[in-house]
């Protein structure tokens, strides 16, 4: 076959792209057990190394060289020493995502331990507690954001509850040409830059948008019902394993195994809707936790949430689709019997509007109240701090554990809801909590600004205090239009979601819709410093994180 100029080229490029990839997320059929670090000693290296995102290069800030870096395969129980080699010219850091560590093991500088500085090793020992599918990334400065995140794996000491023939990491995660200095700095600018799905005239004549009743209720909150993800596919290009649409990721199986697929959100700003097209997926764990396995078409991930399915595939390819909630873009990748077989993507869905009741706050039976004092001062948050970083208070939250996801609402086939995860087996802790706490998401999505109960973190906000292994029950108000994944370091929550009491599924983030509300019970039993934000990146430079504080300390009286 003769290859032209340009073709060579192009092989090239794709040779080098390649090349910049970790083993385990190449195209490949080979087992991830195969291509992972592994052990009680590991060594990691994070430095400056190019990224190539369908066939274009840019910057990215890397471990081991890759982007995503290396998978760490552990066993549960075992110890372990993690290396970590810091050749950047700032400081850096590794949080291990989900998996229980000494405080000062947990990686936050300035909180738990004083961070990496350039040219400085620093070493993570700990005894690996749980089992399940994790991942770790920076806690420094926007260095996540660039490419520095990778996966874990840890395999449960008594074997898996649920049987599989072979397994493929699907880490997913959005990357931008924009250093991330310059999103945040469009944001603060002007609310919705990136959006550029905005309603229009032609869309209201086509009855494509939202009658103008509708659109001038929007206006008087100052709020745009198509605004749903700060950085969009405008800006943004969505990866599997590191690779591009284009790039198209492929998965290797042989017909009528059982596929395990364990998909981790690493996106910085996205929140993904995943499928399969006609192939059903049974979910088997969530946030590295087992639950009761249950069949779906379709899933929403939020940042830094894992969900693991298990798929069986016949003799033919299939797309795997990890749409972007705003339906912006899509990651795209392909599951095949063999190399060299790929399957077209479905094009992209119409982009959702948000409604009074997607924002739950549905105003019916409210005539003829100010739309914009309602939500300014209703009485349920007192005790948020009003001021400039308080755009609105949502007057009626609803939990909404029970809601498909961000543009899910009408899509057909079954789609995964919070409520119907349930763990596979009792939870550790079965007393009744004693404490009741409320904690409200809030933001000014004008000024790009975001705290909890008003106030973003400094160094005078006072941590938010737990008296070492008491029950809390803990509910989050979400006061603003977006959607907000909490995520507490060093443990795991149980989300009150109508299992039974000993059955709800831990987690170690959960996803707080747009006005909505949702509870958890949290044995802290972590002694030590925590952080405690949103992992919506940005939010969380903006001001969206706390302390967590666990006391008595081990040894204190």
């Amino acid at each position: 076959m003769m290859i032209g100029r340009r073709n060579l080229l192009a092989l090239g490029a794709a040779s080098t792209a390649t090349a910049l990839l970790p083993a385990w997320a190449r195209s490949a059929s080979a087992a991830p057990a195969a291509q992972a670090l592994s052990g009680e000693d590991i060594s990691l290296t994070v430095g400056h190394a190019p990224i190539t995102v369908d066939g274009r290069e840019g910057h990215a800030v890397a471990i081991n060289g890759t982007v995503p870096g290396p998978l760490i395969r552990l066993k549960q129980g075992q110890n372990v020493r993690i290396a970590v080699t810091n050749t950047l010219d700032e400081e850096t850091s590794i949080h291990w995502h989900g998996v229980l560590t000494p405080s000062h093991m947990d990686g936050v500088p300035g909180l738990s331990f004083p961070g990496i500085k350039p040219g400085e090793t620093f070493v993570y020992e700990f005894t690996v507690k749980q089992a399940g599918t994790y991942w770790y990334h920076s806690h420094s400065g926007v260095q996540e954001l660039i490419g520095h995140y990778a996966p874990m794996i840890i395999e449960p000491a008594g074997g898996e509850p649920a049987a599989f023939d072979r397994e493929h990491v699907v880490m997913l995660s959005d990357y931008s040409f924009l250093h991330p200095h310059e999103i945040i700095a469009r944001l603060k600018q002007q609310a919705g830059y990136f959006n550029r799905q905005k309603q229009t005239v032609a869309g209201l004549l086509a009855g494509k948008d939202q009658p103008l009743s509708q659109r001038l209720d929007w206006a008087k909150m100052r709020m745009d019902p198509t605004d749903i993800l700060d950085v969009t596919g405008s800006a943004y290009t969505y990866l599997v394993n590191g690779q591009g649409p284009n790039d198209n990721w492929t998965g290797l199986f042989t017909p009528g195994e059982r596929v395990r697929l364990r998909f981790i959100n690493a996106g910085a700003m996205t929140i993904f809707n995943v499928r399969i097209p006609g192939l059903p997926m049974t979910v088997v764990q969530a946030d590295g936790q087992d639950v009761v396995p249950i069949e779906v078409d379709e899933f929403q991930v939020a940042n830094a949430e894992t969900f693991d399915v298990i798929v069986r595939p016949s003799d033919r390819a299939y797309a795997l689709v990890a749409e972007a909630a705003d339906s912006s873009g899509m990651a795209r990748g392909t599951l095949s019997p063999r190399p060299g077989v790929a399957a077209a993507a479905p094009p992209l869905r119409a982009r959702p509007i948000l409604t009074m009741r997607d924002m739950g706050m549905d105003m019916s039976g409210m005539a003829g109240m100010d739309m914009d004092m309602s939500m300014r001062n209703p009485q349920h948050a007192t005790q948020v701090k009003l001021g400039p970083g308080v755009q609105m208070i949502a007057p009626m939250p609803l939990d909404r554990t029970g809601d498909r996801g961000t543009g899910l609402d009408q899509v057909p086939g079954r789609v995964l809801i919070y409520r119907d995860l349930e763990a596979l087996r009792p939870n550790p802790d079965p007393r009744p909590f004693t404490r009741q706490l409320e904690i409200h998401l809030t933001g000014n999505m004008d000024r790009f600004m975001w705290s909890f109960d008003g106030e973003s973190f400094s160094e005078i906000v006072k941590p938010i205090p737990f008296r070492r292994d008491e029950r809390v029950r803990v509910t989050l108000v979400n006061d603003t239009m977006m959607n907000h994944p909490i995520h507490l370091h060093g443990h795991f929550v149980e989300l009150v979601n109508g299992k039974a009491a000993d059955r709800q599924p831990r987690k170690h983030t959960v996803n707080v819709m747009p006005g909505g509300k949702l509870t958890f019970d949290l044995t802290a039993d972590a002694p030590g410093d925590w952080a405690f934000h949103c992992h919506m990146l940005l939010h969380m430079h903006a001001g969206m994180f706390r302390v967590v504080t666990v006391r008595p300390l081990d040894g204190a009286a």
